[in-house]
């Protein structure tokens, strides 16, 4: 009889994890080497750079990123795209997506900055502010090659910065936070002044490294008790080994 009980234990344990998001799997920040809104940045200009301009097809690849845009930038940098892809100004768009990605650069280091220890996490996202850079390098390389040369170089160094925590001690590296924001001063100091920005501060749609593009509150989808539905499983978990033990002190007082 346990067998049996415990085995339903198993197979209710089981439905519910296939029925609620995937416990075995945390957020992912994916592949470090890609970013959304830059890969769109790169497909829009492609478009808008032909004869004539797709503008129809520029807002179609604009859509795809645009929530991603507001969650993280605000209303304001939508809307200054999709205005001016409705009256179809051409440099202004491509002008507006590439601050648009200077700002997502600095979200992301800002994040590196306020979570420094946090290696694993950090590296990526290192990883996908160079990633970012290296859509907007051409555009720097035409206008400022020694400009282009420095932020290469200095993601370098911010990539060094970090240091390396090892594996059992072997390989290890002291970070260094100091030369961290010095570097990140540098892209961003070259970046403002590139594009022609007042501002590369994040504000408001900054994020720590460790909650980066998860809720606010640093939970993500998963493990938000806050949720009905990820609860289940607990509940489900109690309950079988709340009837287990109620089935054994029965048959032991009998």
């Amino acid at each position: 009889m346990i067998k049996r009980i415990l085995s339903m234990a198993f197979i209710l344990i089981l439905i519910s994890t296939l029925t609620v998001p995937d416990l075995a799997r945390a957020y992912s920040y994916g592949d470090p080497t890609e970013e959304k809104v830059a890969e769109a940045y790169t497909e829009m200009f492609a478009k808008l750079n032909e004869s004539p301009p797709k503008y129809d097809e520029a807002t179609k690849i604009f859509s795809s990123v645009s929530d991603e845009i507001q969650l993280h930038m605000g209303d304001d940098a939508v809307q200054a795209v999709q205005s001016e892809l409705d009256n179809e100004n051409r440099e202004a768009i491509i002008k507006n997506m590439q601050q648009i990605l200077v700002l997502n650069i600095s979200r992301r280091l800002e994040s590196v900055e306020q979570d420094f220890e946090e290696y694993d996490t950090t590296r990526k996202l290192v990883g996908k502010a160079d990633a970012t850079y290296k859509k907007l390098s051409p555009v720097v390389q035409q206008n400022n090659a020694d400009l282009n040369e420095t932020i290469k170089t200095e993601f370098e160094t911010l990539l060094n910065s970090l240091g390396n925590p090892g594996l059992f001690g072997v390989g290890e590296k002291e970070s260094d936070k100091e030369q961290f924001i010095k570097s990140k001063k540098i892209i961003l100091d070259g970046l403002k002044a590139q594009f022609d920005m007042k501002s590369v501060e994040i504000g408001h749609f900054g994020e720590s490294a460790t909650d980066d593009e998860a809720t606010s509150n640093g939970k993500t989808d998963w493990t938000d008790l806050g949720k009905l539905s990820n609860w289940l499983p607990l509940v489900l978990l109690v309950v079988v080994i709340t009837s287990v033990v109620i089935y054994t002190r029965k048959r032991r007082r009998s």
